[in-house]
């Protein structure tokens, strides 16, 4: 066994104090994160939707849509959909400029790639619960005259969402580590930016453990999160009265 060659005091400059440059990548991650989560989850559920429709014209679609972004891996999505776009002829992204920020085509790319990617994982997750809701409810909305889109809005989904918080949790800090794989189409967040600096100063040990450290920090602080958000909506759930069509399920005999 040769000696151990790692450099304590570089590893601990830039754990403790990192250079702007491993700041942005860091900011890069959480954002990308947060917006392909966030547009994820509003296409999840119109696929989901469109999963449990009657209509064979949507649920064909979103089921096949499911299979395809389920099936493949994210790595070779992200190639497809920046890369192989672009050799096809298919499209190429230009750089969006919204006042003083410029959206390159790579993030373009991946928030795309990630976001449909995302959205096939949570059409499962949300049909799901909006499955596990009492057959009841629906029963009583349409008593009471509710349209299906209304009681799906007021009724339904407000309690599916007590079910998809602990899923939804595991896949944000999917997503987090997942942005590890956009270096491969030039996106410098916390790991690309990592892996360049490693091809400039050769601390790869130092600098990809410095990188384990961020995402298990940020993973970390999501689960307190997921928690919090847990044991906040258990509350409301256990101290909401009964509303009308809750009391009307109850008195009607269904469940």
């Amino acid at each position: 066994m040769g000696n151990l060659n790692f450099d304590f005091a570089f590893f601990i400059n830039f754990l403790i104090d990192p250079p702007s440059i491993v700041l942005w990548g860091l900011w890069l991650t959480i954002s990308i994160s947060i917006v392909a989560q966030a547009l994820g989850v509003v296409l999840g559920l119109f696929v989901a939707l469109a999963r449990m429709s009657r209509r064979i014209w949507l649920r064909a679609p979103a089921t096949f849509y499911i299979w395809i972004w389920r099936g493949t891996p994210v790595l070779v999505q992200l190639v497809i959909v920046y890369t192989g776009f672009a050799a096809a002829g298919i499209w190429r992204y230009p750089d969006i400029v919204i006042g003083p920020f410029t959206l390159p085509g790579p993030l373009q790319a991946a928030i795309l790639a990630l976001s449909l990617n995302e959205a096939a994982y949570m059409a499962e997750i949300i049909r799901a619960a909006i499955s596990s809701v009492d057959k009841g409810q629906y029963d009583a909305a349409k008593a009471l005259g509710m349209p299906p889109a209304t009681a799906m809005r007021r009724i339904i989904l407000p309690q599916a969402v007590r079910i998809i918080i602990p899923p939804l949790g595991n896949e944000f800090t999917l997503m987090l580590k997942g942005t590890s794989l956009l270096s491969v189409i030039g996106i410098r967040e916390l790991f690309g930016t990592l892996q360049s600096l490693n091809a400039a100063t050769f601390k790869t040990f130092e600098l990809f453990l410095i990188a384990a450290i961020w995402y298990l920090v940020l993973t970390s602080i999501m689960g307190i999160v997921q928690r919090w958000l847990e044991a906040r909506f258990g509350e409301q759930e256990a101290e909401r009265p009964l509303g009308k069509v809750q009391r009307r399920s109850l008195f009607s005999g269904t469940r």
